[in-house]
């Protein structure tokens, strides 16, 4: 299942923003991406992300905006003064007098470009600033769950009207299962005495084969299977978080079902229905995927 949460807020002299997005997976794949100074808060971050997914590929991404107060370099002024120092002797050789501007500038910007002028400073972790981001992250896990709630309400509400769809059509397979019995006996017995003289027709002997034959086509128990299969998928709809791998394996023996009440009609109009129950049931098939 898909989602999305998404939370900003300032900490410091920076604004973050964290994000989580999850697509559907069989297991937990998640991938961070945060600033170095919270590395090594790493282990608790997944695992208070993994415990909002799930499961799917996910990702967990933390960056911020820093203002004019963030200062993240230091110039060294004793090294580049000493640079200078060094310099202005060459440049007055080289006709570039220290007292002029331009000269002057020119020393500046070749002492810069010396090592360790400019040097980074200690990203650290300031008093509090772990704590709020876990809790932006609690908010944004907040967002994603609610998303996927979203999501698995439409989800629900999609597999009762197939579910639903699949039962009327079983519904309506009983009178043609009553026309087609009918329609059985009167074809078996014109074959008969086309082949016979009707005097020498044993009927109980006919009507013993007769039910005979009727007994391999009978689909009673596939309808009575295919009728709990379809009330134990509504069920677990209502059941706790996590039960897409079993939805799926009720879809299975649902489809289980309808093909042997396929393969047992032999109707034009019954295999008509048994069509559209196998197009509704490969509907739930693909939505049962995205479902926990």
């Amino acid at each position: 299942m898909t989602g999305y949460g998404k939370a900003e807020a300032h900490i410091g002299a920076r604004k973050y923003t964290v994000e989580i997005r999850s697509l559907n997976g069989k297991g937990l794949d998640l991938s961070v991406r945060m600033p170095s100074r919270f590395r090594p808060h790493e282990m608790d971050l997944r695992k208070q992300v993994g415990q909002a997914v799930g499961r799917g590929k996910s990702d967990l991404l933390i960056h911020f905006e820093s203002d004019a107060s963030d200062v993240r370099h230091e110039v060294n002024t004793g090294l580049v003064q000493q640079y200078v120092d060094q310099l202005t002797p060459l440049f007055e050789v080289n006709g570039v007098p220290a007292s002029h501007v331009e000269g002057r500038l020119q020393q500046f910007q070749s002492a810069l470009r010396f090592p360790d002028v400019v040097s980074a400073t200690k990203d650290t972790l300031e008093e509090g600033e772990w704590e709020a981001l876990r809790d932006l992250v609690s908010s944004a896990s907040e967002q994603f769950i609610a998303y996927r709630t979203q999501e698995g309400a439409v989800l629900e509400a999609d597999f009762r009207q197939r579910v639903g769809a699949i039962e009327a059509l079983r519904g309506e397979l009983k009178p043609l299962l009553e026309a087609r019995s009918e329609r059985t006996r009167s074809r078996l017995r014109e074959h008969l005495e086309a082949d016979l003289p009707r005097d020498r027709v044993d009927e109980n002997r006919f009507e013993h084969e007769l039910i005979f034959y009727m007994e391999k086509l009978d689909v009673t128990e596939e309808l009575v299977r295919l009728e709990a299969n379809c009330a134990y998928f509504l069920e677990m709809l209502d059941a706790d978080a996590g039960q897409g791998k079993k939805l799926g394996f009720i879809a299975q023996e649902i489809g289980r079902e309808i093909n042997t009440l396929g393969s047992k009609c032999q109707d034009a109009g019954m295999q008509r229905l048994v069509v559209q129950m196998k197009d509704e049931l490969e509907k739930i098939k693909e939505q049962v995927l995205n479902a926990l």
